[in-house]
């Protein structure tokens, strides 16, 4: 749980808010109450601020310890957002064992593909969870970017290795793997949600260890204005860690 509320996380989610914030405003009526599904939660970061903005969430999420974190985060919410949310323990390959096809507006599944071997099917399964007009967000590891980190921490052999792969280790020590934007706009192309709109996550904030904490906040605020600046613009999102994919299922 290390590394939860420092600034390498707190990058990721505030910029991926802001995203999926922005595309909700683009589609929907303002004051429109969403059914939004978050697939692999974590700990709840997105699903509670989607919650506290008047949506009915429910969060999907295998892990126990990560389950339980949300779940401490939502008891201290007061009761008219507790009641819009719902919290299930469950696997993201398994939607359609839990819900019915058109069942969510928006469906979340950030930080997920990259445990995922194949996730063509699960992609698939996701987009058949939107209602017509829906939004599935993804946040994926850039594959296209995966010799950055390496490189720019002075590890010239696995910056050379990381050119010609998708596969990488990350920073818990698991084997996973990364994706390409290419690839991705075509599979999201084949399962009828074509991209929409997409991002770069984590520009200049990626080689930050976990354990470094928030700086004041005019300095965040700085910070966080780079790199949303960065995630919106080429090259620069095209170098990003992490990149925020927005697919519209057709009506």
């Amino acid at each position: 749980m290390a590394g939860l509320n420092g600034l390498r996380n707190t990058v990721r989610q505030e910029l991926v808010a802001r995203q999926v914030e922005e595309q909700i405003t683009a589609r929907y009526p303002v004051g429109q109450r969403l059914r939004i599904l978050d697939v692999g939660m974590g700990q709840g970061t997105q699903a509670l601020r989607l919650a506290r903005a008047g949506h009915k969430v429910t969060g999907l999420e295998s892990d126990p310890g990560m389950l339980q974190v949300a779940r401490d985060a939502l008891a201290g919410e007061p009761a008219g957002i507790r009641e819009r949310v719902r919290f299930m323990e469950g696997d993201g390959r398994e939607t359609g064992a839990h819900f019915l096809p058109g069942s969510f507006d928006v469906v979340l599944c950030h930080g997920v593909l990259m445990y995922v071997p194949e996730p063509d099917a699960m992609l698939a399964a996701l987009a058949r969870m939107l209602a017509p007009g829906g939004l599935l967000s993804l946040l994926v590891r850039n594959a296209d970017a995966l010799a950055m980190r390496p490189g720019l921490s002075g590890d010239w052999a696995g910056a050379l290795a990381a050119f010609d792969t998708d596969a990488y280790t990350n920073r818990l020590g698991l084997p996973v793997r990364a994706d390409r934007l290419d690839a991705l706009t075509s599979t999201l192309s084949g399962i009828g949600a074509p991209l929409h709109a997409w991002y770069g996550v984590r520009v200049f904030t990626d080689t930050v260890g976990n354990e470094v904490e928030l700086p004041a906040a005019e300095e965040l605020e700085r910070l966080l204005a780079a790199e949303d600046r960065a995630g919106r613009v080429d090259p620069y999102r095209g170098v990003a860690a992490l990149l925020h994919l927005c697919g519209v299922r057709g009506q």
